[in-house]
């Protein structure tokens, strides 16, 4: 089975989050565990700051690369541009650069992005994006302070 969806830091940051509702939490386990879930490299790079330790950095890079990992080419940095481009001419060119190259990864491979985060939603409303925006939760229902992994 191939993967559905790229995993955003929004998401990955909260799953284990006594807010996120159980069944929720059990799909996405499963998913993860499914390998339905992908990962690229600026996700890693983001999960990896959080990391308190080389050791806690090597286990979570580690569990991370067993997933599908979506690749960065030519075609998406060009597409990415173009997205910060076509997000000028509405004034919203200043969101992470990360977003915009998960949703042009997404958009390439046909895949959804899983996350909590409302720049996706931008994303996908403001420019030729074609991806699922996924949330983890309905918007604004999980807690203000994000928890660390554990």
């Amino acid at each position: 089975m191939s993967a559905e969806l790229l995993l955003d830091n929004s998401a990955w940051a909260r799953l284990g989050d006594a807010s996120v509702p159980q069944h929720r939490a059990d799909e996405i386990a499963d998913a993860l565990e499914e390998r339905r879930v992908a990962t690229c490299l600026p996700f890693l790079l983001e999960a990896g700051c959080s990391a308190r330790s080389a050791s806690e950095h090597s286990e979570l890079i580690e569990e991370l690369l067993a997933l599908p990992l979506l690749q960065i080419d030519e075609e998406v940095e060009c597409r990415a541009l173009d997205v910060q481009r076509q997000l000028a001419l509405s004034g919203h060119h200043r969101l992470p650069p990360v977003d915009l190259i998960l949703a042009a990864i997404a958009d390439k491979n046909g895949r959804g992005v899983l996350h909590y985060d409302s720049d996706y939603d931008v994303l996908s409303s403001k420019t030729d994006l074609r991806f699922r925006s996924v949330w983890l939760a309905p918007r604004g229902t999980l807690w203000a302070s994000l928890r660390r992994r554990s």
